[in-house]
């Protein structure tokens, strides 16, 4: 009798151990980079695998979107950078593996396979955009991340304990 007891309670004990633990639920994980105390910020996935960032350009002023897609659930396909303004930081022709033309007035480099684990982005301290678009809704990527900083961007699944000890970027609410 005693060992069912103390079977029952390790049966329960890992049942709520895998449970709090299991990674199940699909995000964008932001992990801030260059710091031993990295902040942990994401945003659930849902049915949609495309996802796009905009954001204005520091010099040029206009903005530029950069299209992405999820494949095999945690891998970032880059399809394709429209922009409006050639010179810096901006290309004006495509490399290999890549596609480049001007189209009513704005230039499209699509990029024929690109996939990549992650990517890191800048948070810049200056007052333009810089947004995640997902499933209808613009999450200002500087209102939920600290400015001046570096985040790793990458897509996985988090467990319940990741979900608590991260934040929860804004609930998907758009950008006003």
């Amino acid at each position: 009798m005693q060992f069912f007891k103390v079977f029952a309670i390790l049966l329960i004990t890992s049942s709520i151990a895998l449970l709090v633990f299991y990674p199940y639920k699909q995000a964008f994980v932001f992990t801030e980079t260059r710091t031993d105390d990295a902040s942990v910020h994401y945003i659930p996935t849902g049915e949609d695998q495309s996802f796009q960032i905009r954001y204005t350009h520091s010099i040029h002023k206009t903005d530029v979107v950069e299209t992405y897609k999820i494949i095999n659930k945690s891998k970032i396909q880059l399809l394709k950078m429209v922009y409006t303004d050639l010179a810096i930081g901006l290309p004006g022709y495509a490399e290999e593996g890549q596609t480049f033309e001007e189209k009513d007035g704005k230039y499209i480099l699509t990029y024929n396979n690109e996939v990549i684990d992650s990517f890191t982005i800048l948070i810049g301290n200056i007052d333009l955009d810089l947004v995640l678009q997902y499933e209808n809704n613009e999450i200002d990527l500087k209102k939920s991340l600290d400015r001046g900083k570096s985040y790793l961007v990458e897509v996985k699944k988090i467990s319940i304990y990741q979900q608590m000890k991260g934040e929860k970027m804004n609930d998907g609410k758009k950008v006003s």
